[in-house]
């Protein structure tokens, strides 16, 4: 309701991707509509930093350098119950399958996610559960990452601008553009479909690289500049219309 209300009153709209814009069009809203890419992707750009140091304790002590590192995140409702189990189990088989990956599953502090989590996945030197972190940690986390297993919707428009693969543990995600890119791939919560996916990733150079290497359609790090081009140009503070993000 309130993102139909603003784009009824607003003068200026700012897409992340052509998708965007053409559902914006369905409304009847054409006019001040931009192209520009997701800020998030520009946060990205300004977050991860080559020397940063982690302030969570365990992720002080892995060893990114001579080991994979698989990055978890579960905790949508829809996937309480059997699904977030098979997630686990999933997980579990995993590492016993790949004695060179250690996973990191900063978890939610829902109660049932917690339960959860340490039922399957607790007393595994190699599966560490740590608590949620900061959004800094978290993007220098997935910079320094191999591979992401997610149910969360935003890192999967921020994980392919690091050029890391997103398996997402979901039946569907509103984020089509991913999928169609090749950034992102429909893992589902099945045990053995989500296994196959991660061992594929793990042991197919090929498969990794098609992933890891595909464009992100959400961005390049350049929305913000191209929204302070839009502000200007409308207040007739500059010549020409933006530059809009493409792709392509």
């Amino acid at each position: 309701m309130n993102r139909k209300l603003t784009g009824q009153i607003a003068t200026l709209h700012f897409a992340p991707t052509p998708r965007n814009r053409d559902n914006l069009a369905k409304e009847g809203i054409t006019d001040g509509v931009f192209v520009m890419g997701n800020t998030v992707v520009d946060a990205i750009h300004m977050t991860v930093k080559p020397d940063f140091e982690f302030r969570d304790e365990q992720l002080k002590t892995l060893d990114f350098e001579n080991n994979r590192v698989v990055l978890v995140t579960a905790h949508r409702r829809e996937n309480y119950g059997e699904p977030m189990e098979n997630i686990c189990r999933a997980i579990a088989e995993l590492s016993e399958a790949y004695p060179d990956v250690h996973f990191v599953y900063p978890v939610h502090l829902s109660p049932y996610v917690r339960e959860t989590a340490e039922k399957f996945l607790g007393g595994n030197n190699r599966i560490h559960l740590i608590h949620p972190l900061a959004v800094d940690e978290m993007h220098n986390l997935m910079a320094r990452c191999y591979l992401i297993m997610t149910d969360s919707g935003g890192l999967q428009e921020e994980a392919p601008a690091l050029g890391r693969p997103v398996l997402v543990l979901r039946r569907e995600t509103e984020r089509p553009e991913a999928v169609a890119a090749g950034t992102v791939l429909l893992a589902g919560t099945e045990e053995d479909v989500i296994y196959g996916h991660a061992a594929r990733l793990l042991t197919d150079p090929a498969a990794y690289r098609a992933m890891a290497q595909a464009v992100n359609p959400y961005g390049d790090g350049q929305a913000c500049r191209r929204i302070v081009d839009a502000i200007l140009w409308k207040r007739g503070l500059r010549d020409q219309p933006p530059e809009e993000f493409s792709a392509g």
